[in-house]
């Protein structure tokens, strides 16, 4: 792991420790790298929860609770979406803090609606609004995609964790 996923993920769990959050992961391009970031800090283990791969879209309905309208409306790879996958994470898991990641991480896949590196995250915390940032990281290659999808997703816990989240 790299020192600045590392560094995110240090913080994170931090700011997750001094709030009495639990922490969810529901990922899918990423295939749990945000969950395995996480856990690979030591200590680790009575803040994050679980984590939730759910690369198909039935996988994100029967796990997540994701609607099959929004999935049908918007697609995998949406701002309904991510936003649901959170909310899910949280309500499924029953903890205090959840983050989503879904997009296209390539070689295939891409449209010119939504090209290859399109990245949509949301952080769901309880009793506040859920957070959303979408990425386009151009088509950097697979790794790259995840790389910094992870990267991403640690960033948008820590400012979900943060005392000044929500306001």
């Amino acid at each position: 792991m790299s020192a600045d996923a590392y560094a995110l993920a240090e913080e994170v769990l931090r700011l997750a420790r001094a709030a009495g959050l639990t922490i969810v992961t529901a990922e899918s391009c990423t295939g749990g790298l945000a969950a395995a970031a996480l856990t690979e800090v030591p200590g680790a283990s009575d803040v994050v929860d679980r984590g939730f791969v759910t690369y198909s879209n039935a996988a994100k309905v029967a796990l997540l609770g994701v609607p099959e309208a929004t999935l049908e409306a918007y697609g995998a790879v949406s701002e309904p979406t991510a936003r649901a996958m959170a909310e899910g994470a949280l309500a499924r898991a029953g903890a205090g803090l959840s983050v989503a990641i879904t997009g296209v991480a390539g070689p295939g896949g891409g449209s010119d609606q939504k090209p290859v590196g399109l990245v949509h995250f949301a952080a769901a915390r309880a009793g506040r609004a859920t957070l959303h940032r979408e990425r386009r990281f151009g088509d950097l290659g697979r790794a790259e995609v995840r790389r910094r999808a992870t990267l991403e997703a640690l960033d948008l816990l820590r400012e979900a964790a943060g005392a000044t989240a929500f306001v």
